[in-house]
């Protein structure tokens, strides 16, 4: 069974940048990613693993809404300037890249899913718990600095939903850390109540009627920017990719493998 290992770049290194002294320091960075990867290939063994990084085109977010991820911080100079160098001393370790256009969230959704339905298995490492909307059986999500799972479970206990209301629960909250706005005046404990009652967004405008008069108004002038928030949080599962899985193969341990 094909197993792969599907490193987000951006989560990774900008984690080990950031916690650095001295932001010059690339080299540091470096030898940190180097080891996080050789962890990574010991503790899961893949049959194959790729790193996925940004790409610098406008991602159609976006173009969808302006205001996606504003005021998130530049990566540090220093850092952009290095990733060519982090790129190949990763190769040299067998963890080739793969940079996607623009967000590389929706190419590591696409790779997961893709391995998943052709009876492999994926582990995708980031800290990124927008991948928790993905509810493959074959998909783990793995926090390299927790060196843990990401639990599923404790992730509905937080936002008092289950795994497949996720996106209609920021459909209408938002996520304040993606800048995605959800509806103005519905907060995360009123969208949990309101997807516990009515099970879906579309069932709980189908029910409007039976809310009181000042809940329904906010719903109704809301009701565009639920379906702009519910596009920007949702992950692409099926894009087209002009990858061969055979390019990310690891050598097994008589190969040559770090």
């Amino acid at each position: 069974m094909n197993k792969l290992l599907i490193i987000d770049g951006l989560n990774l290194v900008r984690r080990i940048h950031a916690v650095l002294p001295d932001e010059n320091d690339i080299t540091s960075v470096k030898e940190r990613t180097i080891s996080a990867a050789q962890k990574l290939l010991k503790h899961h063994q893949p049959s194959h693993a790729v790193v996925v990084w940004d790409g610098d085109k406008e991602s159609w977010r976006k173009q969808l809404y302006p205001d996606y991820k504003k005021g998130r911080k530049p990566m540090p100079a220093p850092l952009k300037s290095g990733l060519t160098d982090i790129k190949t001393a990763l190769a040299e370790v067998h963890v080739n890249s793969h940079d996607a256009v623009s967000e590389a969230d929706d190419v590591i959704a696409t790779l997961a899913t893709k391995i998943a339905e052709n009876n492999g298995q994926a582990i995708i490492v980031s800290t990124d718990k927008g991948f928790g909307q993905i509810s493959q059986n074959n998909i783990d999500i793995w926090d390299h600095f927790k060196q843990q799972y990401f639990d599923i479970k404790e992730y509905e206990k937080k936002l008092a939903v289950q795994q497949n209301q996720i996106l209609d629960f920021i459909a209408l909250a938002g996520d304040s850390g993606n800048k995605v706005p959800g509806i103005a005046g519905i907060g995360p404990k009123s969208a949990a109540d309101l997807l516990n009652k009515f099970r879906s967004l579309a069932n709980l405008y189908k029910s409007i009627d039976n809310l009181g008069a000042k809940q329904a108004q906010k719903l109704l002038d809301g009701k565009e920017m639920a379906r702009v928030s519910y596009k920007l949080a949702q992950l692409q599962c099926h894009m087209p990719l002009n990858i061969n899985l055979k390019q990310f193969r690891v050598p097994s341990n008589n190969e040559g493998r770090v």
